[in-house]
């Protein structure tokens, strides 16, 4: 090309879509295979170019002209955001607490903690206010997607005029990636039928290792590559999603360095730790149980973090312990037997922790490693939420029982203590440790109305860009000022269009300005915040808080009714600049100070779609959504299907229903999983018996799973070569949420077991797992008696299977 083709085709491409702004950075010759620009970033995918050269008839008289390959702003970091699961704000040793989190700790002393930094109060509520910058009911998670309902705030629809920071970085010419927990896909877009633009991989993404829903079991997680799901644990016992996804992280991060050096990127790392179920290695529990952390109690606990908080400048000297509640039992009053097992759960926890910082620290060792960390800007926020407390007063070794309401009395739990934690488990501690771990707030995960369940310790780094390292920083701030902090970084602007279409303004302020010692003190730059979940609300501005008294325990998930969402709350007024954690309630001194409050929040709620206020809880679960399954009765499957998520399924919850399984079993017989949906922790299956030792193979088997509580089984004759048809017909008994009632097993037209169950599970089965026709993944429904290894796949041939499900029981 010659001097002045160059200079055409770079006016051509300056006049189509890449208009130079004038920080616009363009290296080596626009045509050349090997040309970068920066783009302006107001369109997004930035236009195609016109084509600069020159073509003749013959290519050997015409020039060649390539689209110069789109960059950051040169010194855009890469990116590294990570956030830990349902850790309150006292949990790590970084913020107080007595579990260690050495990889926190490090980020904290080469850059800046801090101490007023807010989530929603609930996980994929903060998750969507991470990634776009907006609140929660801007963009459709005011509540988890388990709860959707059908309006604006509540759809669990992130709207497309509100792009996230994985779009908005991958079109600017990051690599995006995303490892680890996910839950902003609505769950009744979840199954393979898609559709997948709200995945990660439709969100910006270019990769995605991990899983979708709230939870997952880190030895049998529902885990996903990109849209895939993948069992990389099938066959190995040791395998465990902690250190799978650090692995996993790191050899991207190594192959990008290796493949693009010089490519920015974003890796948004996101564990399950330490959201339930607690499922650290034993090696762990061992390491951890061995300091004896926990062994004084969660009164003695609480009061050892609010020292250390002291101790680091945490919390200034005239902060105040909020009181303990009257709702949770004081240690001392604890029998010896509840202490053993609390004890055992805390133990459990903190493994759980300590070991996911560990893996944390293992990825940016790797960075370091790389020669990358001083341009890497790495955010490591400690909690989505506030310390859960949904394993109920007295904790439990199987999550979905909260879930379903159940609250499992201690002695019973000491049937799983020898293996709490292992795979054999789906733990959740007792709700006086997540008090204790969010010191020194009150509340906890689920109220958004107290810092106890929005505080999150949070740490940031970025070598020569930081200036005060180990500095502490106490301006208020909430998740939505991580977008428009990490676009300061990069340079990069909020786009005008996404796809064409036009962008609402990012609602957070960057937190740049923190950063320079000299701006240590300065007044924050975020004034005014409101805060809402499940009813409870709270209005922050210019250092005060008017927030509601949470009028439902969080630690009593139930379907009760609840009081009147306006009426039925008192409200609190704190000065938090001067009282940071809450202590004194200056609601009955400064009336006016509430009430003026109190309309800024309803204006606040009216700008953000909070309403209408909703503060129902489990009994949202099951109500109507635009699922695949909406409206259905019927359902017929022909040979094998895996992996299928409840959204997707045929529900039996609440209802009767009839499974009819048309099967052929070939000479010698079969055994196998005919159809089930759920596993270890609750759910149900039609199979054939694997037998023992060659007896007992075969058998017809309908097993139902009470929440790995009570398993109640109906029992069929072997089936001997040829067609067959099974049917299980269930008739509820009609009394609502787990209605019980009579289960009928026949065989080719013969009655061939009769049985009925007190109770149904009345909410979910474990969203981890799956309906599978055919085989069955994850963990097994039976635990002994029909005991079988997964995938069990079925060794017949199922010609068709059919639901009938009737309407749903009512009492």
């Amino acid at each position: 090309m010659t001097i002045g083709q160059s200079m055409l085709a770079g006016a051509a491409f300056f006049a189509l879509g890449f208009t130079p702004a004038w920080a616009q950075q363009v290296s080596g010759t626009l045509g050349a295979p090997g040309a970068t620009t920066t783009i302006t970033g107001n369109q997004l995918p930035s236009p195609s170019p016109a084509f600069g050269g020159v073509i003749k008839e013959k290519a050997s008289e015409s020039t060649p002209w390539w689209t110069p390959r789109v960059v950051p702003p040169k010194g855009a970091p890469n990116v590294l955001l990570i956030m830990t699961d349902d850790q309150g704000f006292g949990a790590p040793s970084t913020f107080g607490g007595v579990i260690p989190t050495p990889a926190m700790d490090r980020i904290a002393n080469e850059g800046l903690r801090f101490t007023n930094f807010h989530s929603t109060s609930l996980c994929s509520p903060s998750r969507a206010a991470l990634i776009t910058g907006r609140n929660h009911h801007s963009v459709g998670f005011g509540v988890v997607g388990e709860i959707a309902t059908g309006y604006p705030g509540y759809d669990s629809i992130i709207p497309i005029e509100k792009g996230t920071i994985g779009t908005i970085l991958k079109e600017n010419g990051y690599a995006t990636a995303w490892f680890g927990k996910n839950h902003n896909t609505p769950s009744y877009q979840s199954s393979q039928a898609g559709p997948f633009n709200q995945w990660p991989t439709g969100m910006g993404f270019d990769y995605f290792y991990g899983f979708v829903g709230g939870d997952a079991s880190q030895w049998q997680p529902n885990l996903f590559r990109n849209t895939t799901a993948i069992y990389p644990f099938e066959g190995n016992p040791k395998w465990n999603l902690e250190t799978a996804m650090a692995d996993e992280a790191i050899q991207h991060i190594k192959q990008l360095s290796e493949i693009a050096p010089g490519k920015p990127w974003l890796v948004y790392y996101v564990p399950g730790a330490t959201h339930a179920p607690h499922h650290p290695t034993s090696e762990w529990i061992k390491k951890i149980s061995d300091m004896h952390l926990f062994d004084e109690g969660w009164n003695k606990v609480r009061e050892t973090i609010f020292a250390n908080q002291k101790r680091l400048g945490i919390m200034p000297e005239s902060a105040k312990l909020t009181p303990w509640p009257e709702g949770l039992p004081q240690w001392d009053s604890l029998s010896i037997e509840e202490k053993k097992l609390f004890i055992r759960q805390a133990d459990v926890y903190g493994a759980y922790l300590a070991y996911a910082d560990n893996e944390i620290g293992r990825v940016i060792q790797a960075v370091e490693d790389l020669g990358e960390l001083d341009n890497t800007l790495i955010i490591y926020i400690g909690g989505d939420n506030g310390a859960s407390a949904e394993g109920m007063v007295n904790g439990t070794p199987n999550e979905f029982t909260t879930f379903n309401g159940v609250e499992v009395p201690v002695k019973d739990q000491f049937l799983w203590y020898p293996f709490w934690g292992s795979e054999r488990t789906f733990p959740h501690f007792a709700a006086g440790w997540a008090w204790a771990m969010d010191t020194p707030f009150k509340w906890v995960k689920q109220v958004p109305s107290h810092f106890g369940g929005t505080a999150q310790g949070m740490v940031m780094s970025w070598p020569g860009h930081i200036n005060d390292a180990g500095g502490i920083r106490a301006q208020f701030h909430h998740f939505i000022d991580i977008v428009p902090t990490i676009l300061e970084a990069a340079g990069i602007s909020q786009p005008e269009t996404i796809n064409g279409i036009t962008q609402e303004p990012i609602e957070g302020v960057s937190m740049a300005y923190t950063w320079d010692k000299a701006n240590a003190t300065a007044p924050t730059q975020h004034q005014t915040q409101y805060f809402e979940m499940l009813g409870n609300r709270a209005i922050y501005h210019d250092g005060w808080v008017a927030a509601t008294t949470p009028a439902t325990l969080p630690w009593e998930l139930s379907t009760k009714t609840p009081p009147d969402v306006i009426t039925g709350y008192n409200w609190e007024l704190y000065n938090v600049d001067e009282d940071p954690t809450q202590f004194s309630d200056l609601a009955a001194k400064m009336p006016d100070k509430l009430k003026a409050l109190q309309d800024l929040f309803y204006a606040e709620a009216k700008k953000y779609n909070v309403l209408p206020l909703d503060n129902s809880t489990l009994a949202r679960w099951n109500a109507p959504r635009p699922n695949l399954t909406a409206g259905r009765t019927e359902f017929t499957y022909r040979g094998e299907l895996s992996g299928v998520p409840a959204s997707a399924a045929p529900s039996t919850l609440n209802k009767s229903y009839t499974i009819t399984a048309e099967v052929e079993i070939p000479d010698g017989g079969a055994q196998g999983m005919i159809v089930t949906e759920g596993g270890r922790f609750g759910g149900y299956g039609l199979f054939l018996s694997k037998g023992d030792f060659g007896v007992g193979s075969g058998k017809v088997v309908f097993l139902y799973n009470l929440l790995d509580l009570k398993r109640i089984m109906w029992e069929g004759p072997e089936l001997e070569p040829g067609r067959h048809t099974i049917v299980f017909d269930f008739k509820s008994d009609g009394k609502g949420l787990g209605a019980g009632g009579m289960g009928v097993l026949s065989v080719d037209g013969k009655e061939a077991a009769r049985n009925s169950i007190d109770h149904g599970i009345p909410v979910t089965f474990p969203e981890d797992e799956t309906f599978d026709v055919g085989l069955d993944t994850r963990t097994g429904v039976a635990l002994l008696e029909y005991r079988y290894d997964t995938p069990f796949r079925f060794t017949g041939k199922i010609d068709k299977l059919t639901f009938e499900l009737k309407p749903n029981a009512t009492p």
